[in-house]
């Protein structure tokens, strides 16, 4: 993880998923453009072609790119999730479109409550997330205690 100073505070990098149904792909695209300087110290990843094209319009971002959703990024980003190692999950949802993979958006929304990451599923709500202090400084998220579940006997 990266740290970087900033007059007195430490700034914690966050490690930022970026995600986006094909009819909000512009909409993410625009939001990342307008925020790309509070982006710059975070590690990004990003799904198939929303990486895509966010790295052609934001060329300053260094972004891990996944496969697309429907082909695993979806699964891949979960398993970033359950291992720890997701604090930011940026997934712009298109409520008005049928989806194939909608399983595996409901995975991903699952985790993320489980496992307590930040979520946002639109423009405001990242809005909101990158306009917080915790965003640029430290932030230590509660872990739910899932000992019970993991221990029950079957």
């Amino acid at each position: 993880m990266r740290f970087r100073r900033s007059g007195t505070i430490t700034i914690k990098a966050k490690n930022i998923a970026l995600v986006a149904h094909d009819q909000t792909k512009p909409e993410l695209v625009a939001w990342v453009g307008s925020n790309e300087a509070l982006l710059q110290p975070h590690n990004l990843w990003a799904t198939g072609t929303t990486g895509r094209i966010i790295s052609e319009r934001c060329s300053s971002l260094k972004i891990t790119m996944l496969k697309s959703g429907p082909l695993g990024g979806d699964q891949q980003l979960g398993a970033m999730i359950a291992e720890g190692k997701l604090d930011v999950l940026l997934f712009f949802m298109d409520p008005m479109t049928s989806l194939p993979h909608d399983v595996d958006v409901k995975a991903l929304t699952r985790l993320s409550t489980l496992y307590n990451v930040i979520f946002a599923c639109n423009r405001s709500s990242a809005d909101f997330i990158i306009s917080s202090p915790h965003f640029e400084g430290e932030y230590q998220r509660t872990q739910r205690d899932v000992s019970d579940y993991v221990q029950r006997p079957i």
